[in-house]
């Protein structure tokens, strides 16, 4: 192994062990509760979460993947580099509704982003209790933002050992968040990775300070099965082939204390060896609390903050249907599978991240509730409470049959937030909200176009429903056009693209007839429908109709891998949330109506032939914004003045067809003022005076340059416009600094001075539009730097008029801004060059 190697291989050893202490240290640092670290991974613009301490990944894994794109704290601060802290639930709602809507909680929370060098490597966060003012949370912020500091310089050195070194691609490490005290029944936790032999575990299990642990699964062994190390790395060995043992695993310490080891896996492989992570409980009678919980009539049992089990009382065992050697060790929703429904997951999160008790319903299955889920008819009622400590969750199960007593000093008094009220009927019961169609609902409103609106959709409703295919068709001249699928096999769909209205298929009859249709196998569908084509043989399909506001849109197909009932309320959401993309459908084909005027009228305003002189050569550039309506109010011109040249170029603020309306009056007023050879004081106030007539609600910038071609001597005028750039002709490359006056459009008293300077045969006179320099997370004066040095570096070739082309230097400095995939603005681009009446034509 070459020595570059040996560095790259070190470097992913210790970025776990880097990022985990990093987060224990933010958490602390801010006083909270929880905490977690995202990181860049290897596909471009998502961000994968690497760590998550004190919180159980199974409940949080909508939030293991981050577009950067998406409106959440997370994207905000990796793609400005700005911090980002929520005080309270309220203040999240009114800043990122969509993280409110899926985690309605109260509590607060800290965004830092990591940095190092001119690299941006991820977001560290921490979550905390509300806080009644912004300024009691500000040195957790600072203390936190040290943190954030210091992890930013170790990743950057990391990250000169080998491209991609500091990057994401797995699942999060997750690990218990940093306690004041030792845990009562959880001792510790460790992974271990077969692929590299690495072993992380925490200090306090191990009993060792931090260097005194070789990090190998041998020296596990002997610190954690002192009497027979060998059992242990035999199961290791197991479970890292997949064959975790059924049971935790029974170890005796150098003590002589008995232990319970836990072992799962982490697939972050597509097949083994797996990642093994290990958990390890104290069994023993524990404290005086616990053996007088043994006696209760209630079930009583304890989760730490991963949702592990670390105590149960007979009572509980019973109820839960499973012994208590099987569920001490082991993760809630494994131990008790029928506890794993989105539904309990909701009133779970809410107990992990508010400070209240939670109260909700569950029904448990006949049998010993092994492998089983909850039908619609049978099982028995409990009542689950919930009640959150500094360090773990003790849980409270009482059957419907009976209301535990709440007497003066009972510890499990009845009391805190209900999620359900609703008597349980025979059927589903009353479940938490299904916040998911919730934010499906919040993003659809900010979706613009029809591509983005479907992009929601996958993102969004199909992990609510655990639905795994989606297509989407629209309506157009009595005909169903397919605009977006996801996950059908290739080309299934293509026979069903443009089908006709008469057509007797699921997706034409549901929009026909208004109804939704759901089919809970495939043989419910071909039996409908025989003879129809099938992409599997097994799974369930719901057929939505997209109706907005009577007017059918078009129909929209769920897809499930597996057979699967549809309950009454989630075919009441489901027609509800087919209703709202119909909306954002409708509205999206309004937008790109919209979008096409608008295109067309700028296309028309811009010009389409410059000005010319024999002495004067330009090039212009017009590159439209990527976001929103993509047409803007930038423009440039050259136009005829006298016996000179009037360059000019503007921005009108905002974007539409009202920008491009007004940029178009705007070039018209200023062509008028130049061809009758106006001073560039008496353009730009006319201009200003117009706009203000016009009261269109919008200002503008702009420049206005009148050139002599035969001295070179130009007069320019600034009205809140971004400083020229002139290159020399020896390359040097300087910001002209203009006086000027304020935009157009504000004050009809404003006034616009006159600067005189000389534009040298050889040299280029550069003007542009703000979209070309600014830059998110960035200020403005780097953009121009930046700009002014891409001039100064420009090779200038020469062109047929025997200057430098413009031309040339005009695509390279709007190369990056064409190939960039997103611009928030519109980009106008005007180079002017000149050459010396004695100079030969070439």
């Amino acid at each position: 192994m070459t020595g570059s190697a040996e560095h790259e291989v070190q470097a992913l050893e210790s970025l776990p062990t880097l990022l985990t202490g990093a987060v224990a240290d933010a958490v602390q640092a801010a006083r909270g509760f929880a905490g977690g670290i995202y990181l860049r991974s290897s596909t471009p613009g998502l961000l994968r979460m690497a760590v998550l301490a004190g919180l159980p990944g199974q409940l949080f894994r909508s939030w293991w993947r981050m577009h950067v794109d998406l409106p959440f704290p997370v994207a905000d601060v990796h793609r400005l580099g700005e911090e980002v802290l929520l005080t309270d639930a309220t203040e999240t709602m009114r800043r990122y509704p969509q993280l409110a809507a899926g985690l309605p909680f109260p509590f607060g929370s800290l965004y830092v982003p990591v940095v190092g060098a001119s690299t941006s490597f991820g977001v560290l966060t921490v979550l905390r209790p509300s806080a009644s003012d912004a300024t009691e949370v500000l040195p957790d912020r600072d203390r936190m933002t040290t943190v954030a500091e210091e992890l930013g310089a170790a990743l950057a050195a990391l990250d000169k050992d080998g491209p991609g070194v500091v990057v994401w691609d797995d699942e999060p490490l997750c690990v218990q968040a940093p306690s004041d005290g030792p845990s009562v029944r959880c001792v510790g936790g460790f992974t271990w990775d077969p692929r590299d032999g690495t072993v992380i575990a925490d200090d306090a299990l191990l009993g060792t300070t931090p260097g005194g642990f070789a990090g190998t699964p041998e020296a596990l062994a002997d610190a954690l099965s002192h009497e027979d190390p060998r059992l242990m790395l035999t199961a290791l060995r197991e479970t890292a082939a997949g064959r975790p043992p059924a049971q935790p695993v029974p170890v005796r310490t150098a003590d002589a204390e008995l232990r319970l080891l836990a072992l799962g896996t982490s697939a972050t492989a597509p097949g083994p060896p797996y990642r093994v992570s290990g958990t390890v409980i104290d069994p023993g009678p524990g404290l005086t609390a616990d053996r007088a919980a043994d006696l209760l009539p209630e079930g009583v049992f304890a989760l730490d903050r991963l949702g592990m089990i670390t105590y149960t009382n007979p009572r509980a065992a019973e109820l839960l249907g499973r012994p208590r050697t099987e569920l001490l060790g082991r993760p809630l929703w494994e131990a008790v599978p029928w506890l794993n429904r989105p539904s309990y997951e909701d009133h779970v999160r809410g107990a992990l991240l508010s400070p209240d008790p939670v109260h909700f319903q569950v029904r448990r299955p006949r049998g010993n509730g092994q492998g089983q889920t909850p039908g619609r008819h049978g099982g028995e009622w409990l009542t689950m409470s919930i009640y959150a400590g500094p360090g773990s969750l003790t849980c409270k199960l009482v059957p419907m049959g009976r209301v535990a007593d709440a007497a003066e000093g009972d510890p499990f008094e009845t009391t805190g937030r209900w999620a359900d009220v609703d008597e349980p009927t025979d059927g589903a019961p009353a479940t938490a909200s299904l916040y998911r169609p919730i934010v499906l609902a919040i993003a659809l409103t900010e979706a613009v176009t029809a591509r983005q609106v479907s992009e929601v959709v996958m993102r969004e409703l199909l992990p609510a429903f655990g639905g795994r295919r989606l297509a989407i068709y629209l309506l157009q001249d009595r005909r169903l056009y397919l605009a977006w699928e996801t996950g059908f096999p290739e080309g299934f769909l293509a026979p069903f693209d443009g089908v006709g209205l008469d057509t007797r298929l699921p997706g034409v009859e549901t929009l026909t007839t208004g109804r939704p249709l759901f089919y809970e196998s495939m043989q419910q569908l071909e039996a409908a429908y025989p003879g129809i084509a099938l992409d599997a043989e097994e799974g369930s399909r719901a057929f939505l109709p997209l109706i907005a506001s009577g007017r059918p849109v078009g129909s929209c197909i769920l897809g499930f891998d597996r057979a699967r009932a549809f309950s009454a309320e989630e075919r009441t959401v489901l027609t509800a949330l087919a209703g709202l993309i119909a909306q954002a459908l409708e509205r999206a084909r309004r937008y790109d109506n919209e979008a096409a005027l608008a295109r067309g009228l700028q296309e028309a305003l811009l010009p389409h032939r410059l000005s010319a002189h024999p002495l004067v050569t330009t090039a212009g550039r017009y590159l439209p914004g990527t976001l929103g309506m993509d047409v803007g109010g930038d423009w440039y011109d050259v136009v005829e003045a006298g016996d000179g040249l009037a360059l000019v170029i503007g921005d009108v603020q905002g974007h539409g067809v009202q920008a491009a309306a007004t940029m178009g009056q705007l070039r018209s007023a200023v062509r008028a003022f130049a061809l009758s050879d106006r001073s560039p004081d008496e353009v730009m106030s006319g201009t200003n005076r117009l706009l203000i007539d016009l009261d269109p609600g919008q200002f503008a910038s702009c420049c206005y340059v009148r050139l002599d071609p035969v001295t070179g001597i130009a007069r320019a005028a600034r009205a809140g416009h971004p400083q020229p750039l002139l290159r020399h002709p020896d390359g040097r490359t300087e910001i002209l600094d203009l006086p000027g006056g304020v935009v157009l459009g504000v004050d009809p008293h404003a006034r616009y001075p006159v600067t005189d300077l000389l534009l040298e045969p050889g040299a280029v006179l550069a003007l542009y539009t703000d979209g070309l320099v600014e830059r998110p997370g960035t200020d403005i004066d780097e953009g121009v730097e930046t700009l002014r040095a891409n001039l100064a570096r420009a090779a200038m070739r020469r062109g047929r008029a025997g200057g430098p082309s413009v031309s040339a230097a005009a695509d390279l400095l709007t190369a990056e801004a064409r190939q960039a995939t997103e611009r928030p603005d519109d980009i106008a681009l005007l180079l002017t060059t000149r050459r010396s009446p004695n100079d030969d034509d070439r």
